[in-house]
């Protein structure tokens, strides 16, 4: 970038002058700034999207076990015979009636026994508990529910001055508003609300499968941390997504959203203050090259009017001479004025170079 034309105007400006206006400046200096920002992070919805499917391969294929119910019936209502039953009854003669004498055995009471499959494993509770935990902990977002990370930062600054160079004063206002606001919406296919919705949608689903409607119906217990680490938690791929929510729940129950709030209003007399003196000396500086435009506008009217005048009275001295031969005669007389010129400021360049040389040289025999 090149240099700006304002620090060009403060390097080639009166020293003495930016002195004398510097150091009768007065000013006041009021600044409000007003930041407001807020970071919230969508984690948890992005993990539970991704975990509702491994949840669903669960509870589609439970993990279950037999269940053995025994009683002891009267014969007649005995739905089936097995070995247990007839091993009972083997210890337990005393429910034998009759024995006929081709050697039937006809009992009055015998061994029932019943199977049944159950889904109230540990496993099964875990998701049950997972799955009502996720339901809570939507819940609780949704309570003061921040929907994208957001920043805010006004500044404000109102600046008044005064200084003087002789009788010169100079008087300057000056009122500055910035403003940055910005809002990050987090990525997704679609607004937080609609995901949100759509997962509260999915967890439904979850709870309307029968393995949950079972375990709710039995008002089985929810499972308490730490869990237990059983072969299917460790090894089912599908239990390992569903335990990684597990923790991120765990670890994470109270609200991450963070937001810092800060407004301030004060007079400063400090390093900004400072910067903006400087503005108000470039600021007189600009505004004092008026003069100087006006007094170099001046300067070329008398020189255009002194030679205007001096080539009238040229032509008037030699009105017999051919315009050729007048033309040539003052382009030669003012060549050779420049080569005088020129000749002089050479002169003293060179002097002045040998000088410094001369001083150099003396310097170096000094040290040495």
């Amino acid at each position: 970038m090149d240099k700006l034309k304002v620090v060009e105007l403060l390097e080639h400006s009166s020293e003495s002058k930016k002195s004398k206006f510097t150091d009768n400046i007065r000013s006041n200096l009021y600044v409000n700034t007003d930041v407001n920002i807020v970071e919230t992070d969508f984690e948890w919805l992005d993990l539970m999207e991704d975990t509702i499917k491994y949840l669903d391969n669960i509870l589609r294929n439970p993990n279950r076990f037999i269940v053995n119910e025994e009683e002891i019936v009267k014969i007649e209502l005995a739905r089936r015979i097995t070995v247990e039953s007839i091993r009972h009854l083997s210890k337990h003669t005393n429910y034998i009636q009759k024995i006929e004498d081709n050697g039937d055995v006809k009992p009055s009471k015998i061994l029932n026994t019943l199977k049944d499959e159950s889904y109230d494993t540990y496993e099964n509770r875990v998701i049950y508990t997972l799955i009502e935990n996720m339901r809570n902990f939507v819940e609780i977002k949704k309570k003061s529910l921040i929907t994208a990370s957001s920043l805010k930062n006004v500044k404000k600054a109102k600046y008044s001055a005064k200084s003087n160079v002789g009788k010169e004063q100079v008087f300057i206002e000056m009122n500055y508003t910035s403003s940055l606001i910005d809002k990050k919406e987090p990525k997704g296919d679609l607004p937080i609300e609609q995901r949100i919705k759509r997962l509260e949608d999915d967890i439904t689903m979850l709870s309307n499968t029968e393995v949950y409607k079972t375990l709710k119906k039995l008002h089985v217990a929810r499972v308490i941390p730490p869990i237990k680490k059983t072969n299917v938690i460790l090894k089912n791929t599908n239990f390992q997504y569903a335990m990684k929510l597990w923790t991120f729940l765990q670890n994470n129950v109270a609200d991450n959203a963070k937001v810092v709030k800060s407004n301030k209003k004060y007079e400063d007399n400090g390093i900004l203050k400072e910067y903006i003196n400087n503005t108000f000396l470039m600021n007189f500086l600009a505004m004092d090259t008026i003069n100087q435009i006006d007094s170099k506008e001046k300067e070329i009217e008398v020189i255009e009017e002194i030679t205007d005048n001096l080539i009238q009275r040229i032509v008037e001295l030699n009105v017999d001479l051919p315009l050729s031969t007048l033309k040539e005669k003052i382009g030669d007389k003012i060549a050779i004025v420049r080569c005088k010129k020129e000749a002089s400021l050479t002169e003293i360049q060179n002097t002045f170079s040998n000088q410094i040389k001369k001083y150099l040289d003396k310097i170096e025999n000094t040290n040495l």
